[in-house]
């Protein structure tokens, strides 16, 4: 399964991809070396595309799950608040998930510049900012551009309700994603540097 939108880049692709194949076996390699070497450069550009825009289905964890595959750069506590930051790198699942139950409230977009996803200064660049409404109170999902990831897709709108796991964004070419719960509702499972699954990895417990 691939995401959605994938088509309008990998169909493309595919189809030159297809047509530089058919004049090398037409012509010949030594009679067509540019579509020779164009079916070599447009092939793995397909390849990168195939992995880049996968979406698996996954079965959603106990308790918190988290809303992006990648590495956990942080897991920190603010007042009343956690907050757990993964980190996307360019071959991780770039869908992202709702880590609960929820209606969305509101979807913000805001932040200036693209600088890397994991320094300190990161929390300021071009973000969009997912606040929902679950079981444990106001939960609220971010995502963050980085250097190459400038495009946030967002599939879920102010009003709609969607289900733990279910695909609600998906940021291009990796970069970060924030989950921020209320601390006396929940508690982080995870620390700094455990690889997690989106949709299915369990990132905290509930709390009563």
């Amino acid at each position: 399964m691939f995401a959605p939108g994938a088509v309008r880049l990998v169909g493309p692709v595919g189809a030159l991809e297809a047509a530089a194949v058919g004049l090398t076996v037409a012509y010949g390699p030594s009679r067509a070396l540019a579509a020779l070497a164009a079916a070599v450069v447009l092939g793995g550009l397909l390849v990168f595309l195939l992995v880049f825009f996968r979406d698996p289905e996954r079965r959603p964890g106990d308790g918190v799950v988290s809303a992006a595959d990648g590495r956990v750069l942080a897991v920190e506590r603010a007042e009343d608040r956690w907050r757990i930051s993964v980190f996307l790198s360019v071959l991780d699942v770039h869908v992202n998930r709702l880590p609960l139950d929820a209606t969305v409230e509101s979807v913000e977009t805001l932040g200036r510049g693209f600088r890397p996803a994991y320094s300190p200064e990161a929390p300021s660049n071009v973000q969009r900012r997912y606040r929902l409404t679950t079981e444990i109170g106001a939960v609220e999902v971010v995502q963050i551009t980085g250097i190459v990831a400038r495009r946030l897709v967002a599939f879920l709108r102010p009003g709609d309700r969607g289900s733990k796991g279910e695909r609600f964004g998906m940021i291009v070419l990796g970069s970060r994603t924030d989950v921020f719960l209320p601390a006396a509702r929940a508690e982080p499972t995870v620390r700094a540097g455990d690889r997690v699954r989106g949709g299915s990895s369990t990132i905290a417990r509930l709390l009563p």
